[in-house]
């Protein structure tokens, strides 16, 4: 008979120590690849929406009126955006170029161009060659969701002329002449002629060869809860503000939002934050041209 002889107690305490060793560095890596895997996929969330935010502002913003762009707070006071402080301000707004129209779909619904010597003496219609009035009309009604926005509520900007940051509408009152910046417009007598939709005429104002057709102002406004909104389908050249226009959420837990001008050019800054992971936010910016 043979007899076998069980584990020593050094044996029982070697194999005990190695199995603590095993243990304490096993759970620390486990640790460290958890923890890994939560920052990681972390950073490319808030990567991937702090991106989609400036893309989503920048799609819009490249198509503005240049030098119609403002800042302002909630309760104060507008400023353009390369006279402004903007270390308080949480509104960016913008009058919009219809791009949509321009392009339109086989030609341009409206072609940019007035036809100043056939207007020579014309007080009423001004003539826009190639121009699609009723078909453009059609299409802003769709652009701003069958809201009834329509040709009727969009207006003119001349390209060169006097571009007065007062003269755009910011102020909440509706523009009754044509002599501001913007030019509040509707169907004209013919499919290529635009004619005033305020009390004024085109009698005595400065009307130049080339111009932008615009039915919308824009805003993004950062919310005291982290709330990132997109504003549009409001007129200022009629009085309205960007409260009186539908929004659209563009992102939560927004950190920061910053705008800067740089000459003709506007930087904006995204940042998002977690309340996963304490101190933890991504920033992403874009210059737009």
């Amino acid at each position: 008979m043979k007899l076998r002889s069980a584990f020593s107690m050094i044996e029982v305490i070697f194999v005990i120590v190695v199995m603590g060793i095993i243990a304490k560095f096993g759970a620390e890596f486990l640790n460290q690849a958890y923890t890994s895997f939560i920052y990681s996929n972390l950073n490319n969330r808030l990567q991937a929406q702090s991106e989609s935010a400036v893309e989503q502002i920048a799609a819009k913003l490249q198509y503005r009126v240049k030098d119609s762009i403002i800042a302002k707070q909630t309760s104060g006071a507008f400023q353009s955006l390369s006279d402004a402080n903007n270390a308080n301000n949480t509104i960016l707004e913008w009058i919009g170029s219809d791009i949509d129209g321009f392009r339109g779909d086989t030609l341009p619904l409206w072609s940019g161009i007035i036809d100043v010597d056939a207007d020579v003496g014309q007080s009423v219609n001004i003539t826009s060659p190639s121009t699609d009035t009723a078909t453009l009309s059609t299409l802003i009604t769709s652009l701003s969701s069958n809201s009834g926005t329509t040709l009727a509520d969009a207006a003119l900007y001349f390209i060169g002329s006097n571009n007065d940051i007062n003269g755009y509408g910011w102020n909440g009152t509706a523009l009754t002449t044509q002599d501001s910046v913007m030019h509040p417009i509707q169907a004209g007598t013919n499919n290529n002629q635009y004619q005033s939709s305020n009390a004024d005429n085109f009698a005595g104002t400065d009307v130049y060869e080339f111009y932008k057709l615009s039915w919308t102002a824009y805003a993004v406004e950062i919310q005291t809860n982290g709330d990132l909104l997109l504003y549009y389908d409001y007129q200022p050249w009629n009085g309205e503000v960007y409260t009186d226009g539908k929004s659209s959420l563009i992102m939560q837990n927004v950190d920061t939002f910053k705008f800067v001008a740089i000459g003709s050019l506007v930087k904006i800054q995204v940042c998002t934050n977690t309340t996963l992971v304490e101190n933890y936010s991504i920033c992403k910016e874009k210059t737009i041209y």
